[in-house]
């Protein structure tokens, strides 16, 4: 196996409580606590974490374990709102409840709920102000591509398969125009919300093992689909279809003309959420 490590990062800083952010009605209501909980998935059956009308959701399926194992009809609260086919390791949500099951048994006995492509990892007690998004200091993300002729019959839900070579090196060089505070609003997607698209790129590896690469991002916040417009540039930059140096012209323009396609979600994975210990 085959490890071309480049690492390239920045020293995380603190993340300043965002202003437009009120607490009016996130707390917990008088009478219930608070349960955290840490959870991974197979996203590929699931038209992503938030629910919806018309389609099968991971957040409707743990509310449903939570009717079955409560008898209350609860309302999980994310932290990352995953696209369909996108995975977890260290999704994060929080709930209230007046069940007085301990926060620690709450993996055990969900998971005697939940269908096998979703586990509860961990469960623990926080505080009533505590809210699992708007308290997240961080997310680290990592996207698999596949890089052989034949796409892999066990890695296809979890990698974008690229079936011609790529200029692992020229990836890797990219890299660092990413890193630092910068307007991102080139690597949104359209319809994406967010009120600012400043975000702060603090981890940004490209690892190759075999076959398989593994970019990983870390930083303070992500834009809808950031990390798959990164991927997919890097890809395009693979192929020497784009040259290493239109990361730094789209953060200068703003113009998503400048970048690649986004990456299918398949290759996506939610790694984990970063709190600090004063928030829990």
């Amino acid at each position: 196996m085959t490890q071309l490590p480049l690492l390239w990062g920045v020293p995380q800083a603190p993340e300043a409580t965002a202003d437009w952010v009120t607490r009016d009605g996130l707390n917990a209501p008088r009478g219930m606590h608070r349960v955290l909980l840490t959870l991974s998935y197979d996203g590929t059956a699931y038209a992503g974490w938030q629910r919806q009308l018309n389609a099968m959701t991971v957040q409707q399926k743990l509310e449903e374990a939570l009717l079955a194992l409560t008898g209350e009809r609860i309302t999980v609260m994310g932290a990352s709102r995953t696209d369909a086919g996108v995975h977890a390791l260290g999704q994060c949500a929080h709930f209230d409840t007046r069940s007085s099951i301990p926060a620690a048994r709450y993996p055990n006995a969900l998971n005697t709920c939940l269908p096998p492509d979703i586990r509860v990892l961990q469960g623990q007690a926080v505080g009533e102000t505590f809210h699992a998004r708007f308290d997240a200091k961080g997310k680290q993300y990592v996207y698999r591509i596949y890089n052989a002729r034949q796409s892999s019959a066990l890695l296809r839900n979890l990698t974008a398969h690229v079936p011609v070579p790529l200029d692992v090196a020229a990836m890797q060089a990219a890299l660092p125009l990413l890193l630092g505070t910068h307007d991102f609003a080139a690597f949104q997607a359209s319809g994406g919300t967010a009120k600012s698209t400043v975000r702060t790129l603090t981890h940004a590896t490209l690892m190759q093992a075999g076959a398989e690469l593994v970019l990983s991002v870390q930083g303070n916040a992500f834009l809808y689909n950031m990390v798959r417009t990164i991927a997919g540039t890097l890809m395009d930059i693979g192929k020497h279809k784009l040259d290493a140096d239109c990361f730094r012209r789209a953060l200068q323009t703003g113009d998503r003309l400048t970048l690649g396609v986004t990456a299918p979600a398949c290759g996506l994975t939610l790694v984990r959420v970063l709190y600090t210990t004063a928030a829990l």
